[in-house]
């Protein structure tokens, strides 16, 4: 048995939609915009921008972009196959891996955030603070695909509000 640490953490969640759909909402710049995020741009060979529609490939660069953030976030697409599992640099150093496993009439999407680094800062904002995030995150996805319905706050402007990624628990 796994013990907790600060290294990984793992979040699943049963989610009753097809596996393609699933994965298309992962695997595509229109599928993670269409419950994730503002912007996600994926650059295929290092050469041009994949098409929003079209699915991602291993060695993809992305670029994410949030409602109610500034920031961005920039990666490298490591595994993707097509069908039902893909993985990519998260968070500096640190990787995501997410399977997606069908059981009965629904699929387990099993995410795992791992190769995390343990210094204080890391330990709050990555552990900690992506931890969060994805619980979130997959409870959305959840709720979008299951019943058609977005959580994440997209018409107050929360980026005035200091606290607001450690305090709002739908941003």
């Amino acid at each position: 048995m796994e013990t907790l640490n600060f290294h990984s953490f793992t979040k699943k969640i049963y989610i009753k939609a097809p596996l393609e759909k699933l994965y298309w909402c992962w695997a595509s710049s229109e599928g993670l915009c269409s419950w994730f995020l503002r912007e996600a741009i994926f650059t295929k060979n290092k050469k041009g921008k994949r098409p929003d529609s079209e699915a991602i490939q291993a060695s993809d660069d992305y670029i994410w972009r949030w409602h109610n953030w500034d920031g961005k976030e920039e990666g490298t697409v490591l595994e993707a196959n097509g069908k039902d599992m893909l993985e990519f640099t998260f968070a500096g150093k640190s990787k995501v891996k997410v399977e997606l496993i069908p059981k009965n009439d629904s699929v387990l999407v099993s995410l795992k955030q791992y190769n995390i680094p343990t210094d204080e800062e890391s330990k709050l904002h990555i552990h900690v603070g992506c931890s969060n995030g994805w619980s979130f995150w997959l409870t959305n996805l959840k709720a979008y695909l299951e019943h058609g319905v977005l959580l994440h706050e997209r018409e107050i402007d929360l980026r005035t509000v200091p606290m607001a990624a450690f305090e709002f628990v739908n941003l």
